[in-house]
């Protein structure tokens, strides 16, 4: 991957897909970035205008509207095509919408012989990574969505707000669905290392007014705040597309939360799910086993049969 030109390819010009398009040429981790989109209007478009911007960047990059056979000799391909929620909407209930629009794509990204590692944004996002790796029939290593990087990024924002610690003394991690049944494990929060938990009973004036259920549901709530004010989400998912890539073309085994498919970790399997695992060139290399309590491990069954539930129901549409 270093011995050539990097070149992403991302399937859906709207919000997300052109976001993560700007990231990635503003974090200057990509030579050539094509968008695909069915209606090539607008993909056209989009390419023009992040092309524009390409000359304050960190180094050239071509930026322009393709084709699936652009996908051949891709890298990654990014899959941020699908059906935005509305505001009152959960990711899950944009499913049937999201999957008839997978099935447009299947055929010809498996025909287009591809070999790079798909990324999947497209909500619901745990659904859809599952979807995809199994009508694709690729490795679970090569498909995988960002899943709960983008909800751990807020839980992250949001324990600085109730802490007054800078986000980058937060260790934390979301887990779960990317959607309404996440979860947080508590336990393994630290703040420069030391745990919260313990934070909380030798400094109760500082850290005692800190409620988990508070914090988990300001950390779901987030995005659909951000829906009911400007319409999507975008800068965010875009900058943690654009992480995930750079952790994969350096090569970097850096531990970060996504969705993936499980195989007996944590007692569960046959679904992608977002978990902590080290992601490194050749995608998901491993998945990391965080010791859950058991408030936590029945909080993590249940996102999983939430997802469970939509997986098979996704399959009948």
């Amino acid at each position: 991957m270093t011995n050539k030109l990097k070149k992403i390819v991302i399937i859906g010009a709207g919000h997300v897909g052109s976001h993560c398009g700007y990231s990635l040429l503003a974090q200057g981790e990509v030579d050539e970035i094509v968008f695909i989109d069915v209606d090539s209007t607008k993909g056209k478009a989009q390419a023009w205008d992040i092309a524009d911007a390409a000359c304050f960047m960190p180094h050239p990059t071509i930026v322009r509207f393709g084709d699936y056979q652009d996908c051949k000799n891709a890298d990654i391909v990014v899959l941020a095509a699908g059906v935005p929620r509305k505001p009152g909407q959960t990711r899950l209930d944009t499913m049937d919408d999201s999957i008839i629009v997978m099935k447009e794509i299947v055929e010809p990204l498996k025909n287009s012989g591809f070999e790079g590692i798909l990324i999947c944004i497209s909500n619901p996002a745990d659904v859809i990574a599952n979807y995809m790796r199994k009508h694709l029939a690729w490795p679970k290593n090569r498909v995988f969505s960002t899943g709960t990087s983008l909800d751990t990024a807020r839980l992250k924002r949001v324990l600085q707000e109730e802490t007054g610690a800078d986000s980058r003394s937060i260790q934390c991690i979301s887990m779960g669905e990317h959607g309404d049944s996440s979860m947080i494990p508590f336990s393994h929060i630290t703040l420069g290392g030391k745990p919260l938990l313990e934070l909380i009973k030798e400094k109760p004036e500082k850290y005692g007014h800190l409620n988990f259920d508070h914090i988990l549901h300001r950390t779901r709530m987030i995005g659909m705040d951000v829906v009911i004010g400007k319409g999507s989400t975008e800068f965010g998912i875009g900058t943690v597309l654009a992480d995930l890539v750079k952790a994969i073309f350096h090569d970097e085994h850096r531990v970060i939360p996504v969705s993936a498919l499980l195989e007996g970790e944590y007692g569960e399997e046959n679904l992608h799910i977002g978990v902590p695992a080290i992601i490194g060139k050749k995608g998901i290399e491993e998945i990391i086993e965080l010791k859950l309590n058991t408030d936590e491990q029945k909080l993590f069954e249940e996102s999983c049969n939430v997802i469970r539930n939509h997986i098979a129901l996704a399959e009948k549409l």
